[in-house]
């Protein structure tokens, strides 16, 4: 039976993004690599010229696939992707933990709490099954995936599990559990789907799922998130925090560490006009040419409303859920004491890096200086451990996360001086 219009249109455009694939690869990447050649070409002069062709194919072939409108399939919180070596469970919803502020805007969102998918890693020497309780005083990463809350998946195929496994590797923690919270969407793809706060309701499940199920004590998780998914690890600890006191509700205690790699703190408009010298002054503007992702722009504005929902642009600005960095007055102070002590991590060539350098200096200054340990790695890229090319960068920070671990309180040493940012 021949295919319908849709479909064959559907297939043209998937061969055209594998031809354009295929270019970058065997002609666009050699030519980048003479071009970089002298340093003087090179987005920065100490990366290496293999650092600049990868970072080139990864922003063209990005490019390509969006403009030809074609999304890589992945697992969903729809359903349960198992297979070899795939160890997966169903978390179970959990209406009666949401309460306050967050209750309200998932009212006006009109969002449920449902069940989710989440999946177990292991140290390779690590066979245990699904759910089994832990082991006397075990630790274990709850890991929080990027993606810009419309992409990627928690799934051990995803490359965002680089992360997870590559802590599994360099620490002591020999378990992961990564949750497959729901993904925004919107128009003109589809109806308004699943916006804030339900990624977060999902988080909130897979936390009690870990405290209540598979009976690890709350100072026993460590609470890991990149991109963000740092940002929805921040808004979980911020609940956690928020609401434990709250009368209504008999909540888990906030988690034993916070590890937060290039969070996405701040998701408001960051356009400027083309003859703004604020350009100047902004990583957002001053790094473009140096990372792989993009938060300017009609994209960047679309799908950021998908996450906003009924909430609206304003609270990109004012809501300290969504974007803690955010310099907005409307924003308010926002506290972060009673949070976990935390790990912040950094690429100095990375789009977010003025954000992510006001947060740790938000939160360093109101948790104080012991509970913040701040990693800025002057070559790295954005979310640049989960590139397992990103070396030596990738390496030391798992490193440094393990040193910092190890350590029951305190810091491995004095945090770089921070620039300050206007509040």
């Amino acid at each position: 039976m021949p295919s319908s219009p849709a479909e064959q249109e559907r297939q043209a455009k998937e061969r055209q993004v594998r031809y354009e694939q295929l270019v970058t690869r065997f002609i666009r990447s050699p030519l980048w690599a003479i071009q970089a050649v002298p340093r003087s070409n090179r987005p920065h002069p100490d990366w290496t010229i293999d650092r600049v062709v990868r970072r080139k194919a990864m922003w063209h072939n990005a490019q390509v696939a969006i403009q030809a409108g074609v999304k890589r399939p992945e697992p969903n919180h729809l359903a349960l992707e198992t297979g070899p070596n795939v160890k997966g469970v169903w978390v179970q919803p959990t209406p009666h933990l949401i309460v306050g502020e967050v209750k309200q805007w998932a009212d006006q969102a009109k969002v449920d709490c449902v069940r989710i998918p989440g999946y177990w890693l292991e140290k390779r020497d690590v066979d245990r099954l699904a759910s089994s309780p832990p082991k006397k005083g075990e630790k274990v990463l709850y890991a929080l995936h990027g993606g810009g809350f419309v992409s990627h998946s928690a799934h051990p195929d995803d490359d965002i599990s680089n992360i997870p496994r590559g802590l599994l590797q360099h620490t002591s923690i020999e378990r992961a559990f990564t949750l497959e919270y729901r993904l925004s969407r919107g128009p003109p793809e589809t109806v308004p789907t699943n916006p804030f706060p339900a990624a977060l309701l999902d988080a909130i499940a897979g936390y009690n799922y870990l405290v209540s199920e598979v009976c690890f004590a709350p100072e026993d998780i460590i609470l890991e998130g990149d991109s963000a998914g740092g940002n929805l690890a921040l808004a979980l600890a911020r609940y956690l925090v928020e609401n434990g006191a709250n009368g209504d509700v008999t909540l888990p205690r906030p988690p034993g560490a916070l590890i937060l790699c290039s969070p996405w703190a701040y998701l408001g408009s960051s356009d400027l006009p083309k003859n703004s010298k604020l350009r100047k002054q902004s990583s957002v503007y001053t790094m473009r040419e140096k990372d792989f992702i993009s938060v300017v722009g009609k994209k960047y504005a679309r799908e950021a409303s998908w996450y906003f929902g009924p909430l609206g642009s304003e609270a990109g600005m004012s809501n300290r859920y969504i974007s803690p960095a955010s310099e907005s007055p409307k924003l308010g102070k926002v506290s972060y004491k009673g949070f976990p002590r935390t790990f912040i991590l950094g690429g100095g060539a990375e789009v977010l890096l003025d954000q992510i350098r006001l947060l740790a200096r938000r939160m360093s200054e109101d948790m104080g200086p012991s509970m913040v340990e701040y990693l800025e790695q002057p070559l790295g890229m954005h979310d640049f451990v989960f590139l397992t090319w990103h070396e030596p960068e990738r390496t030391d920070s798992f490193k440094r996360i393990a040193r910092w671990l190890s350590l029951k309180e305190g810091k491995l040493g004095r945090n770089p001086l921070l620039p300050r940012a206007k509040l």
